[in-house]
């Protein structure tokens, strides 16, 4: 298989629900308004995806299909980390028999392995597929980071891996990558809110929660920044991206009360994501409380439990 770019905006995809199911037709949707959008490349059931809530053949499902709607318009990127070694492997030599471009791993989470055990988890995924591996540091859910040694290990070792999405907030940490490793390693930011500083000190890119609903916007920003036109990307982030966010959320909170309605006005606000979470309450909405600050919902709504059944 030919490699592909991992660059530019890449949108962790949502997964659609429907009478507890998985809305194959509304996935097939916000595929195409992402690919007509102009997004980069696609990461089926990554935990933005709910992959820890979906049944293997559930997930493997969702991966076979963003594959073929996609029909080799724009890369795709399987999720397939896990906190069991052995899951992780059945899933990327599944992912890689379905014809996924690469695959995105997740550091093992709640086991807290030593550095070393990080390595051995990674390295012994990348002795079974040779399509590249997105390494991916979360350490506020996992317990832990992937280390700058580590990589420098992985990279020096396996030439399929030279790939990481970076989410512990830093940009220290994106600078410690590039210059241990400068351009042997592509680091895409995990936060959409870092995601311009990031790439001034040398990311490529996003891999986004926000391109779900913002396809178009946000590929523009990370263009423009790749571009070199950090003034203009400011711009669009502060103003017509963010700024519209910000404005967005509070109000449409506001016109909530609750759980059942919040996950209607999801669903019916942007016609290309449909569905509900396997728990009643869309996924999107709980992607969104991350992206816009939860604080905006809590603060008026102390009393408020959002019932997940």
């Amino acid at each position: 298989m030919k490699l592909r770019p991992f660059t530019g905006t890449i949108t962790a995809l949502v997964t659609p629900f429907r009478q507890q199911k998985v809305a194959f037709d509304d996935l097939s949707r916000l595929v195409e308004f992402q690919i007509k959008s102009g997004i980069n490349g696609l990461v089926p059931v990554g935990t933005t995806g709910e992959s820890p809530t979906l049944s293997h053949e559930e997930h493997m499902d969702v991966v076979r299909a963003v594959i073929a709607d996609g029909k080799g318009r724009i890369p795709v990127i399987a999720g397939t980390g896990s906190n069991s070694t052995q899951e992780a492997v059945g899933l990327t030599k599944l992912a890689h028999d379905a014809g996924a471009d690469a695959m995105l791993v997740v550091a093992p989470y709640y086991n807290k392995p030593s550095q070393e055990g990080v390595y051995r988890y990674f390295a012994t995924l990348a002795d079974v597929t040779d399509r590249p591996i997105i390494l991916y540091s979360i350490p506020g859910r996992c317990g832990i980071e992937i280390s700058v040694p580590v990589v420098e290990r992985l990279r020096a070792r396996y030439p399929n891996v030279r790939w990481i999405k970076e989410a512990g907030g830093s940009v220290d940490r994106v600078d410690q990558l590039k210059q241990a490793l400068g351009s042997d390693i592509t680091v895409l930011s995990g936060d959409d809110s870092l995601t311009l500083p990031f790439m001034a000190v040398g990311a490529e890119g996003v891999i986004s929660v926000a391109s779900n609903l913002y396809a178009r916007k946000v590929a523009r920003m990370v263009g423009l920044a790749l571009a070199g036109d950090f003034p203009a990307a400011g711009r669009l982030h502060r103003v017509r991206l963010y700024g519209e966010m910000h404005r967005f959320i509070p109000a449409w909170l506001s016109t909530v009360t609750s759980s059942k309605r919040i996950a209607q006005e999801v669903v019916t606000h942007h016609p290309r994501i449909h569905g509900e979470s396997k728990y009643g309450i869309s996924r999107t909405f709980r992607v969104l409380l991350d992206l816009f600050f939860v604080y905006f919902f809590m603060r008026d709504r102390k009393s408020t439990r959002l019932n997940s059944s």
